[in-house]
């Protein structure tokens, strides 16, 4: 296998706050001793939804293994919803900042599942995806 190096572009800020996150997690759970510390963690879940990289491609490139990979995705994935502000604060913050119209957007987002699954299926794109929707204000800043 030849192994390459590449470029993610999010910020240095990005990647502190999910570091961040995973350090106070491992520290909550008392996690045992990991492969990878905090920050490559981090960089392998960014690199992983930024990229779209399989975990196999993963797995060499931080030379751990494939359910490792996946294993170190899940629990990143799984701080991040409890970092986003819950629907009435966000449309508080809104008419607190003077935004009367707030506006709700949607895109399907295409991942990689397998054509037996059927909820993630929206015949209308004709590809498998998820659904994730935004409030935003008129300028696009999102709540």
């Amino acid at each position: 296998m030849l192994l390459y190096r590449a470029a993610v572009d999010l910020s240095r800020a990005t990647l502190n706050c999910l570091a961040g996150l995973l350090r106070r997690s491992r520290k909550a759970i008392r996690a045992p001793w990991r492969r990878l510390n905090a920050g490559r963690h981090t960089l392998l879940v960014l690199v992983h939804l930024r990229k779209g990289e399989t975990f196999t491609e993963l797995a060499a490139g931080f030379e751990v293994s494939a359910s490792t990979a996946w294993r170190y995705v899940e629990e990143a994935v799984t701080l991040l919803p409890a970092r986003s502000p819950k629907l009435t604060a966000a449309l508080r913050k809104a008419r607190k900042d003077g935004l009367h119209v707030p506006v709700l957007d949607g895109t399907l987002i295409t991942c990689d599942r397998v054509r037996a699954d059927r909820p993630c299926y929206p015949a209308k794109h004709r590809c498998h995806g998820m659904n994730l929707q935004v409030i935003a204000g008129p300028d696009g800043t999102i709540l």
